[in-house]
């Protein structure tokens, strides 16, 4: 049986950093937000009424599990309750589950939870899973009072090979060659960046601008949106940079950057993290170009895999999926627990899911009216017979 202990940093002097490390590089799917790097730096960045509760499991002086877990109160109905996320919910792209943990031990790690965080619901979100196995979460569902396995996204992957030395076929080669031109037209040139901590800093600061006047920062969804999540940010990538795991490709123009794509490197694959651009370039069409850039790196450098490390679920704009030989899926786990609040929480999720499906066809039979009221055409009453010319809006 494994031995279980709570710890309340992963940042503490004493945390078994070399412990760590050994189990997150055992787990086949891990990623840089599983990196001490990431997870420190998000655990700076805590607020104060967020509380980290680190669950670690040893079988003899191996660690065999890792799950640094994060309480807070979230309102649902309008109601507070009190959830728990993984370290790093929600800038963690993709996660690996760190457990080498059997079945057994995954339930008494459960309890654990239970018993030390009280909860109604818990949430690991972008979860990674080894293709054809099953999750040892799977255990978790059958003990919550709802759970509920949905998935986040499937990202688009790119293997690198030697059919890339060619130039791509089809709409994305006149894309291509058009932003090229566009691009040679106006003297930008593209840099490629593997920074350091100390040129790391310069290097955030001039993205952060690029993206506060991009559409992101018009929005409020930018990683640099947030005075926290620039801490957080800042703190990460810095980390990660003088482990030299951080990568960029950058378009400048007079020594300025007026586009980007940012990217986390580890054992051969490169994870497309943030871009963004400034408004009056949009036409250039830089991001097709920075991502070709990416690919003709990896060609040089020997790298195995470009990935999208997050995308929407439906209707992704991600350029990557004009290059993708394959896909990566994300998946969110949630356990209500057997509290009365979890039970509560539990029952709205299944009503939810009850009424979703006559909502969205209500909603869709709406839009079909709302468009039929529109392509009906309007009788001029002055010239009985005649159309009246589109409005404004039909145009």
């Amino acid at each position: 049986m494994a031995q279980f202990e709570w710890r309340t940093s992963l940042c503490a002097p004493d945390f078994p950093a070399a412990a760590y490390e050994a189990l997150r590089l055992r787990v086949t799917d891990h990623t840089p937000f599983n990196s001490l790097d990431w997870l420190c730096a998000a655990e700076q960045a805590l607020d104060a009424h967020e509380r980290l509760h680190v669950l670690l499991g040893w079988e003899a002086d191996e660690l065999r599990l890792c799950l640094p877990l994060v309480a807070s109160r979230e309102r649902f109905f309008g109601l507070p309750f009190r959830v728990v996320h993984h370290l790093g919910y929600p800038l963690a792209d993709r996660l690996a589950l760190l457990s080498l943990l059997n079945a057994d031990d995954m339930r008494q790690a459960l309890r654990l939870i239970r018993q030390r965080v009280p909860h109604a619901l818990l949430q690991l979100n972008e979860i990674a899973e080894p293709v054809g196995d099953e999750s040892v979460l799977t255990e978790w569902m059958a003990r919550s009072s709802t759970g509920e396995r949905r998935l986040s996204c499937r990202v688009p992957v790119h293997l690198i090979s030697d059919a890339d030395r060619q130039e791509v076929s089809g709409d994305p080669r006149y894309k291509l060659r058009r932003a090229r031109k566009r691009i040679a037209a106006c003297g930008a040139e593209v840099r490629r960046i593997t920074p350091d901590a100390i040129t790391m800093g310069p290097l955030l600061q001039a993205i952060s601008e690029v993206e506060a006047v991009s559409w992101k920062g018009d929005e409020g969804v930018g990683i640099f949106a947030s005075e926290r999540s620039r801490r957080c940010m800042e703190n990460a990538f810095t980390a990660l940079a003088a482990s030299g795991r951080v990568r960029i490709v950058m378009l400048e123009l007079d020594g300025r950057c007026i586009s980007y794509r940012l990217g986390l490197f580890e054992q051969g694959r490169l994870y497309d993290y943030n871009l963004a651009f400034l408004p009056q370039y949009a036409d250039l069409g830089s991001g097709r170009v920075l991502l070709e850039e990416w690919i003709r790196w990896g060609l040089d450098d020997n790298w195995h895999w470009i990935d999208a490390s997050r995308v929407s679920l439906e209707n992704s704009s991600h350029q990557l999926h004009e290059r993708m030989t394959g896909q990566l899926e994300h998946w969110r786990w949630s356990f209500y627990s057997w509290r009365p609040s979890g039970l509560l929480l539990g029952l709205g999720l299944r009503v939810w899911h009850r009424l979703k499906p006559a909502l969205q066809q209500w909603r869709a039979k709406r839009a079909a009216a709302k468009a039929a009221v529109i392509a009906t055409p309007v009788i001029n009453p002055t010239k009985e017979g005649e159309h009246a010319s589109p409005s404004h809006s039909q145009r």
